[in-house]
């Protein structure tokens, strides 16, 4: 028999939205360690506001709302609140009932600054990784290092002589622009949409684009960031910022890092053995890297699993949203890629969480 549309409306429902989310999604088993995470934040929240006045929109909610733009790949901080109006699932995530209304876009632009001047992001993403850790999902010993570029939120029709000197063009919003006969390089010419941004390519042949350069350094046994800095995109960016991040690992203990050939040069090498570190990048047809480091069974493993990098850039430009970065300059897209990542090892977490009880289940039975 056919059903028919009701339109009576209920008046009065019991339901909360922890009751309408299946007990199964994977996003339960993130939403614990967001959690625990955030009450290891709670005294910088306390920093961060003043003592009197209007309460503003929980701390916790904005960065809660961060890790849902990266996980479910929404393209704006304004489409999230207008999708935080109607999808239960996010507003169980914020913990909020589901009479409360949205709040508004601009409270993101208006708590950045709070975000930035306290690096909440970077103690974020050291929460997530301190949890990591104490799960005994990080390697202490063996790391792999990469960067790539990200195209910038700025047109190459923004690009203008630093000195001033522009040839004349049609107005409008999409003007002509033509560069035919005209050298462009970073010494003489800049964005005006984003000035710290600088044209780079990816390889001989390809074109020159508006980049940001991206490096994360990633633990080898499970595929975890443990670090991520983006930078401008300079020649010698990666090798640099790699030598940055190794320094900062904890510990006394010698370490090995794994990279691609890009990092097979005199200067990455010699330093990284100043560090106490080993290099097991892959060889050049001339390298200085000999037998004394190739002949180990350990640089093999090395080799092998530190193409897993490339799963964390992919996840990153595609769910993510880096394919295209949404904010200017490095200070708020360093805040972008920090919260991602954190996202991203969130992700890895809850999967292993996941396989490993599966896998005692199938034992005890």
């Amino acid at each position: 028999m056919r059903g028919k549309a009701e339109n009576q409306i209920t008046v009065f429902s019991l339901l909360t939205p922890e009751q309408l989310v299946p007990p199964d999604h994977p996003i339960r088993h993130i939403k614990p360690i967001v959690d625990k995470a955030l009450r290891e934040l709670s005294p910088i929240f306390n920093k961060m506001y003043a003592g009197i006045g209007r309460p503003s929109i929980p701390p916790e909610h904005l960065l809660k709302a961060c890790l849902l733009i990266a996980l479910y790949s929404i393209r704006s901080e304004r489409q999230f609140c207008e999708r935080l109006q109607y999808d239960l699932l996010f507003k169980w995530f914020l913990d909020r009932n589901i009479m409360d209304p949205a709040f508004d876009a601009s409270s993101f632009s208006k708590n950045k600054e709070r975000l930035l001047e306290h690096q909440v992001a970077r103690e974020f993403l050291t929460a997530v990784i301190s949890e990591a850790r104490r799960q005994d999902l990080l390697s202490e010993e063996h790391f792999t290092v990469d960067g790539t570029l990200l195209e910038a939120w700025a047109s190459m029709k923004s690009i203008r002589p630093k000195d001033g000197g522009d040839k004349e063009q049609n107005g409008g919003k999409d003007p002509m622009v033509d560069f035919h006969g005209e050298e462009r390089t970073n010494d003489t010419h800049q964005s005006i949409t984003d000035r710290e941004t600088l044209m780079a390519r990816k390889g001989k042949g390809k074109e020159a684009r508006l980049c940001f350069a991206g490096h994360v350094l990633m633990e080898n046994r499970n595929g975890l960031v443990v670090d991520v800095v983006l930078t401008k995109a300079t020649g010698t960016a990666e090798r640099d910022t790699a030598l940055e991040m190794l320094e900062k690992v904890p510990g006394s203990r010698r370490i090995t890092v794994g990279a691609d050939k890009g990092y097979d040069t005199r200067d990455f090498i010699t330093e990284c053995r100043v560090l106490n570190v080993t290099p097991h990048v892959a060889c050049r047809k001339w390298t200085i890297l000999d037998k004394r480091t190739t002949r180990h069974g350990g640089y093999q493993i090395s080799q092998r699993v530190r193409k897993r990098v490339e799963e964390i850039f992919g996840w990153i430009k595609t769910v993510g949203g880096g394919r295209k970065l949404r904010y200017k300059g490095v200070k708020r897209n360093q805040l972008w890629a920090e919260f991602t990542t954190a996202a991203y090892n969130l992700v890895r977490m809850a999967k292993l969480g996941i396989s490993e009880a599966t896998l005692q289940d199938k034992l005890c039975s």
